[in-house]
């Protein structure tokens, strides 16, 4: 199976792509799946939550992402209008599914959390759909997986991702550049090649700008954007008051980029966290790396230029697609070190390419930024997407900077290559107890007090 980069980096919505965005996609194939003669047969929806799903999924916003699809939207469709409207149908507990159906639809009722454990479970993040007639009658059920970025299974089986006919298919680091090498391209040269087998050069083009542009714009969304985070954490966005003092701060001080970084990846995840739309990258959770890391290039880089964009997308995709071949991004799986720890590693790799380093520091820029993020758990406190997930984001582009940099000075000469790390990662993640891995049983969701 090959992916395309724009399977990758998707528009969506947050908080979470694997507890928001893949629900609400499993939600609309189930009601897509009935022509209209069933539709009106259907008198109750059922939806059963196991695993992280189960145990997170209230934090996560789960249920709008579930109605949301139900109602047949899509993540990049949905603007603030519809959600203020799927919270007038919950108050009042009804739910149209089509033109002439309302059904009757309680959260507390009709949204079953499964809790009896995850250690049984070879998915973690499975959800189970069942429509009923008038007489309680099964009409239809499918059963579906959240396995991470936003991307679903039925049934063991990709519902939503075409197996391109790429010119230049890849299966690991060490393949992907013996194919450059023999064609004398650059990774991010050998990426425009598989992607125009699908579109126009300038249309791969069009669809980079629109995915900077969605991110970019979350940037300033959030640098502005005052208030208490929902949730019940009673968290203050910082960003807002952050980007007033950084705007004043007139003292000559070298680390001032550090600080412009971490706010623009702060700003990114408290957008997330309140459901705004961002882009998945790998994950929802992890959205704020790479646009603080473009953002850091477009700024302070003197020389950075649009083909530097434009190689950063293109190179940092084909390193989430040996992820996603290879590994894991779901923070259910492997913790986050799937989610902050590949998107440290995308944005690295990125950086190099734009900085105009070869395809071997780019490797090593990708492998470092993951050996420094090995073992990360996800232990996110009452289930939200905000402690210690903001702040992880800055924390996670100001490693893929320094990544970038220890691997340009160094010439790409390494070790430990990105084939061994992208495996040791995923052996890590099977061997970590699931108490870290997206449940809030274990780390800091147990140890911290909720205020």
């Amino acid at each position: 199976m090959m992916y395309s980069i724009f399977d990758i980096f998707k528009i969506g919505i947050g908080p979470s792509s694997s507890h928001t965005v893949a629900p609400m996609k499993a939600a609309k194939d189930f009601i897509d799946s009935f022509n209209p003669k069933l539709i009106d047969d259907i008198d109750k929806i059922d939806i059963e939550l196991y695993g992280s799903l189960a145990f997170t999924g209230k934090g996560h916003n789960i249920q709008n992402g579930l109605i949301l699809g139900l109602l047949g939207y899509t993540p990049e469709s949905v603007d603030s209008d519809i959600i203020q409207e799927i919270s007038l149908m919950l108050d009042n507990q009804y739910l149209n599914i089509s033109s002439n159906k309302r059904i009757s639809f309680d959260c507390d009722s009709n949204i079953i959390l499964n809790k009896g454990g995850t250690d049984d479970l070879d998915e973690p993040n499975r959800m189970t759909f069942a429509a009923y007639d008038l007489n309680n009658n099964a009409i239809k059920t499918a059963e579906y997986v959240s396995v991470g970025g936003g991307f679903i299974s039925k049934k063991g089986e990709s519902i939503e991702v075409d197996d391109y006919d790429f010119l230049y298919p890849f299966s690991s680091c060490d393949e992907l550049l013996d194919i450059c090498g023999k064609n004398n391209l650059s990774i991010h040269e050998l990426v425009l090649k598989n992607e125009q087998r699908i579109c126009s050069k300038n249309e791969v083009y069009e669809k980079i700008f629109k995915i900077w542009d969605t991110m970019d714009r979350c940037i300033e969304r959030g640098l502005k954007t005052k208030g208490v985070l929902s949730g019940g954490l009673n968290l203050k966005r910082r960003a807002p008051e952050i980007y007033e003092k950084l705007k004043q701060n007139k003292e000559k001080d070298d680390l001032l980029v550090v600080d412009w970084v971490n706010l623009y990846a702060m700003a990114v995840n408290e957008e997330n966290a309140s459901g705004g739309q961002v882009v998945t990258a790998p994950t929802n959770g992890a959205a704020g790396i790479i646009p603080a890391v473009v953002r850091y290039y477009l700024e302070f880089v003197s020389k950075s230029n649009i083909d530097g964009l434009r190689k950063f997308f293109l190179t940092s995709g084909a390193i989430a697609i040996l992820y996603k071949k290879n590994a894991s991004i779901s923070g259910a799986e492997v913790g986050c070190q799937g989610e902050v720890g590949v998107a440290c590693s995308m944005a690295a790799a990125g950086l190099v390419s734009a900085l105009g380093g070869s395809n071997k520091e780019i490797e090593n820029s990708a492998e470092i930024a993951m050996e420094h993020n090995l073992g990360l758990t996800c232990d996110p406190i009452k289930g939200l997407v905000q402690i210690p997930c903001i702040e992880r984001n800055a924390m996670g582009a100001i490693k893929a900077i320094n990544a970038a940099r220890i691997a340009m000075l160094g010439g790409g000469d390494h070790m430990v290559s990105l084939d061994e790390v992208i495996k040791t990662m995923m052996d890590t993640g099977k061997d970590m107890q699931n108490i870290y891995k997206e449940t809030s049983k274990g780390g800091l969701a147990v140890n911290v007090t909720e205020c």
